[in-house]
């Protein structure tokens, strides 16, 4: 029975028009959780039901399909199998939160209304139709969730008059928070030279600049969030956005000052928070001697200094 809905799932992936490696078993397990269907279902019981990757998708192929993945299999879902489902309109990705960060641990998945039709009507005579339907459908339906999407995002104007949009989500928020805020009030004329969306890495990085510092990054997944540097006081500022990941820690402090030689600059750490809620979360993993700003309280900042207030350590 596991084995016969597995290959049906398989069928109903090459109705909706998925290229042949997604109409493997990791690709049809995961049809399967999405639709809720176990191997004794009808597929016309399927049910449209949020799912994360790990707790969601994962418990249920193991639990119901007994095929066990090790945790470490979770990119192999969202990258292999999920990230190709929904530019094929089968998944919405954070549907129920459409703001969540891409690397959100809330991140979740759940069939479209145009996959959930296709799939309860396996078996029957409208499957055929329905099917068609759905992969003629999918440019305009794409292009209605991109506009969706672009409504969400985040804009961002620097001084210069560069405009970007970024991906919605909590981390970015504080992000372009620090850029329009905190820079205006703590870094004043400081050059943004690197700013990290969570889709795009590189939507702002001034590498020439960070290279003529003495600063050649080659892996940008090491990077701070932010990157400012005030030019006149040879300060650099390196934050972190902190929703869901930690702050400046001593062991950040010791990876950035790694990255980052003081030869030409003085470096100023800073941990930067949505509100007090998710500060007092963080505050004990906070190093000494660098600095805390709060997007809903700008005007101020927490000096983990002591002895001084802002600036950098020599």
């Amino acid at each position: 029975m596991k084995m016969k809905k597995i290959k049906e799932a398989q069928e109903i992936l090459k109705a909706l028009g998925l290229e042949k490696q997604q109409q493997n078993e990791i690709s049809a397990l995961t049809l399967l959780a999405l639709a809720s269907i176990s191997p004794r279902s009808k597929w016309n019981s399927a049910q449209k039901k949020s799912l994360t990757i790990s707790k969601g998708i994962m418990v249920f192929v193991s639990e119901v399909y007994e095929k066990n993945y090790k945790p470490n299999s979770r990119e192999s879902f969202r990258r292999q199998v999920l990230h190709q489902f929904t530019q094929a309109g089968v998944t919405d990705y954070n549907p129920d939160d459409p703001t969540l960060a891409v690397n959100s641990s809330k991140a979740h998945y759940a069939l479209t209304d145009e996959a959930i039709d296709v799939i309860k009507a396996f078996g029957t005579s409208s499957f055929g139709p329905l099917s068609k339907k759905f992969i003629e459908s999918l440019t305009e339906r794409q292009a209605k969730h991109q506009t969706k999407r672009n409504i969400e995002r985040i804009p961002l104007k620097l001084s210069d008059g560069r405009e970007f949009l970024l991906s919605p989500g909590s981390h970015n928020e504080v992000g372009v928070a620090v850029v329009q805020e905190f820079a205006s009030r703590f870094a004043k004329g400081a050059n943004l030279l690197y700013l990290g969306d969570t889709e795009n890495k590189e939507i702002i990085f001034e590498k020439e600049i960070l290279k003529d510092l003495g600063c050649e990054i080659i892996d940008h997944g090491k990077l701070p969030d932010v990157i400012l540097y005030l030019k006149e006081k040879r300060w650099l500022f390196l934050v972190e956005c902190v929703t869901s990941h930690g702050p400046v820690s001593q062991k950040r402090v010791n990876e950035l000052r790694g990255l980052f030689p003081e030869k030409n600059f003085g470096i100023i750490f800073v941990s930067a928070f949505p509100d007090a809620t998710v500060f007092r979360k963080y505050v004990a993993d906070i190093a000494w001697d660098t600095e805390v700003w709060l997007a809903d309280a700008p005007d101020h900042l927490i000096h983990f200094n002591g002895d001084r207030f802002m600036g950098p350590r020599r």
